[in-house]
C-alpha cells in the first residue's frame, strides 16, 4: 500500500513517530481520553507568554505541494477526499514532520470545508484552485445554506484530529484552524479565489443587511467548528482572515474585526460553560497590518504577521502582552541557502525569544526547495 511505503521514504528528526498503519490496524487507540503527554510544548508556552527552550517554528501549508510525498498522495486521491479521510489527512499532516524538526503540526484540511458543510459545492481544480460552481449571487441565495447538522458533516475533521494526536505521541502540539467569516464570504460569492473580491465587496455596498446576515451565519459556524476541533484534541487554533488585504482599514474594522472578536469571546464563553481549558487562539489577517493595535485588543493570544511589516514595528504596535507569529516572505525561500539563513537569523533576533513563534508571512509556495525548509528550521533554532 502506497501510504505504508511512504513512511520509510524519509528519515525523521523526530524519532518513533507512530506509523499510520499502527493506527488503522488498531494497535493505537484513537480515543480522545488518553492522549500521550506533550513533550515539546514550546509553541504553547510562547503563545501564553511563558519561557521557551528554543524559539518554536512551524510553517503555514507545511503539509503541501512542495513535498513529493504529498504530490504522490494527491496523484491517487482527490484533494477533498484527502480532507475527508482521516487516515489520509493524518498521513499528509505527518509528512513534513518526518523531514523537519518542526515545533508544531497543523491538521491537514481546508478553510472551505465550512461552505461545503453548508451545502455549497466546492471543487479543487488542478492549476486553478478551489472552484465553487454555484456561488451566492444575491441575498435570496442565503436560503440555500443548510445550517442544520453542519458539525455532523464536519465530524471527519474531529476524527482526523483525534487520530493525529495519537500518531504524534506527544512530540509536538497540534493546531486546528478555520477560515474567517469575511474570507469564507468572499469565496462563496466570488465562486473561487479572486484578485479583486469585486463581487463580495459589491455585496457590502449593495446588500449590507444580507452581508452581515451571512457574516453572522459564518461566525456561528466557525465557533462551533473550532469547538469541535478542541473537543477532538486540537491544542491551539488559528483563524485565517486571508482576504483582509482586499478591505480598507475602515472596512476591516467594520466588516472583519467585529466577527473575529466575537469568535474569540464566544469561544471563551463556551469553554467556561463546558469546563474546557482554553487553548491559545491565533489571528492571522493577511494584508491588515494597518490595524495591529486593534487586532491586539481583540483578546487573541497570538497575532500572525505577513511580510510587509518590520518585527520591531509590529512589537511596538501590539505591545508586550501579545505573542507575534511570522513573518518571513515566502519568496525568500527561493534565495541561496546562506542568504536565506541570514534573513532568518535577522528576523528571529529582531523578534526576540519572548512571545514569538517563527513562521512565514503566508503559506509556503509549491515550488519551494525542500532544502530551504531545512535551512529555515535550523536557522530559527540557532538564532537565539
Amino acid at each position: 500500500m502506497f501510504i505504508t511505503l511512504m513512511l520509510f521514504l524519509c528519515t525523521s528528526p523526530v524519532p518513533h513517530l507512530v506509523a499510520l498503519e499502527e493506527v488503522t490496524s488498531g494497535k493505537v487507540t484513537t480515543s480522545g481520553d488518553d492522549f500521550p503527554p506533550l513533550k515539546n510544548d514550546n509553541v504553547l508556552r510562547a503563545a501564553r507568554g511563558e519561557p521557551v527552550d528554543r524559539v518554536p517554528v512551524w510553517v503555514m501549508r507545511q503539509a503541501g505541494r512542495y513535498l513529493p510525498e504529498f504530490q504522490a498522495v494527491r496523484a491517487k486521491h482527490d484533494f477533498f477526499e484527502v480532507c475527508r479521510t482521516p487516515e489520509l489527512a493524518c498521513e499528509v499532516t505527518m509528512q513534513p514532520l518526518r523531514r523537519f524538526d518542526l515545533d508544531a503540526s497543523i491538521i491537514f484540511s481546508d478553510i472551505l470545508v465550512i461552505p461545503q458543510a453548508l451545502g455549497i459545492t466546492v471543487e479543487m481544480k488542478p492549476g486553478v484552485g478551489p472552484v465553487l460552481p454555484e456561488p451566492l449571487v444575491g441575498p435570496a441565495d442565503l436560503e440555500r445554506l443548510n445550517q442544520t447538522g453542519t458539525m455532523d458533516r464536519l465530524k471527519y475533521v474531529g476524527d482526523a484530529i483525534t487520530m493525529m494526536r495519537h500518531m504524534l505521541e506527544g512530540r509536538i502540539p497540534l493546531y486546528g484552524f478555520t477560515g474567517a467569516p469575511w474570507t469564507l464570504m468572499g469565496y462563496m460569492i466570488e465562486g473561487g479565489g479572486s484578485k479583486t473580491m469585486s463581487k463580495a465587496k459589491g455585496w457590502l455596498a449593495d446588500h449590507p443587511e444580507a452581508s452581515h446576515k451571512l457574516l453572522n451565519i459564518l461566525t456561528d459556524q466557525v465557533i462551533e467548528y473550532l469547538l469541535l476541533q478542541v473537543r477532538a484534541g486540537a491544542q491551539i487554533l488559528q483563524v485565517f482572515e486571508s482576504s483582509a488585504e482586499h478591505l480598507s482599514k475602515e472596512q476591516y474594522l467594520t466588516v472583519a474585526l467585529p466577527y473575529l472578536k466575537r469568535i474569540r469571546d464566544d469561544l471563551h464563553r463556551r469553554f467556561a460553560e463546558e469546563g474546557i481549558t482554553p487553548v491559545p487562539l491565533t489571528l492571522f489577517s493577511k494584508g491588515a497590518m494597518h490595524s495591529l493595535p486593534e487586532q491586539a485588543a481583540t483578546g487573541y493570544d497570538v497575532i500572525g504577521l505577513d511580510w510587509t511589516i518590520d518585527p520591531e514595528e509590529a512589537r511596538r504596535l501590539v505591545g508586550p502582552n501579545v505573542t507575534l507569529q511570522g513573518n518571513l516572505d515566502p519568496q525568500d525561500m527561493y534565495k541561496p541557502k546562506e542568504e536565506l539563513r541570514e534573513l532568518v537569523l535577522t528576523m528571529v533576533r529582531k523578534f526576540g525569544k519572548h512571545r514569538y513563534i517563527a513562521n512565514l508571512g503566508h503559506g509556503i509556495t509549491p515550488q519551494t526547495p525542500i532544502e530551504s525548509m531545512e535551512v529555515l528550521v535550523q536557522a530559527v533554532h540557532d538564532a537565539l
